[in-house]
């Protein structure tokens, strides 16, 4: 079972993310929370696999929560739960560590894909936060980001760069592992290699890295 706890300050908005997912069959919502502060509390305290945390609680937000998180639970998976799809909260939320991002509006097959994802180490982004994240890519100062980019992905080997290439694409460790005819084992070895030698919090930082450098996958 995936154990969850929800974060948001409306009773109603969690009673219904509740609903939906208690619908699977695989997942079980072991706690909730009205507060960043409160959620951080209660992640560390419970062991649970995902949190889901909205971006504007009281007392402590979402992004203060995850940062938290981040540093006091890093086994936690964190996916931001928001109204609010501006670009500078899914960036930041991002460059946070979040192992994902969705927007409220979503249906509850995509909030149950969302939450399976990040559980199974993969990331998760709304199409709406996708968007955000290409428009700021394409934006002016991509070519400093490139550069930057490619001077950090120089210390990899070339068989880290053909899997990073794949992270960039979005692919799963076993969509990879058969993409270069590798097992999905040896796949989760070469991405924790990965984000080690980048410095990089989780698979989503990997890949918006891997798109600012340019990188194609070429392995078939």
């Amino acid at each position: 079972m995936i154990r969850v706890l929800i974060a948001d300050d409306e009773p109603l908005i969690r009673a219904g993310i509740r609903a939906v997912l208690t619908s699977a069959d695989d997942i079980s919502v072991v706690a909730e929370a009205a507060d960043g502060g409160e959620a951080t509390r209660i992640a560390r305290d419970t062991g649970v696999d995902v949190a889901l945390l909205d971006i504007q609680m009281p007392l402590m937000d979402g992004l203060t929560a995850l940062a938290e998180l981040r540093r006091s639970a890093p086994g936690v998976r964190v996916l931001m739960l928001t109204t609010f799809g501006e670009r500078d909260n899914v960036l930041r939320a991002l460059g946070h560590g979040s192992a994902g991002f969705l927007l409220k509006d979503s249906a509850p097959g995509e909030l149950i894909g969302a939450i399976r994802a990040v559980a199974g180490g993969n990331a998760y982004l709304s199409p709406t936060a996708t968007r955000h994240v290409v428009d700021t890519i394409s934006a002016p100062e991509a070519t400093a980001r490139a550069e930057a980019a490619l001077s950090r992905i120089a210390k990899l080997t070339v068989r880290e760069r053909d899997v990073l290439a794949l992270l960039g694409e979005g692919l799963s460790n076993a969509d990879t592992g058969r993409r270069l005819h590798a097992s999905e084992a040896t796949v989760k070895t070469y991405v924790s290699r990965i984000l080690a030698k980048l410095g990089c919090d989780n698979r989503v930082q990997a890949a918006l890295l891997a798109r600012d450098a340019g990188l194609r996958p070429d392995a078939g």
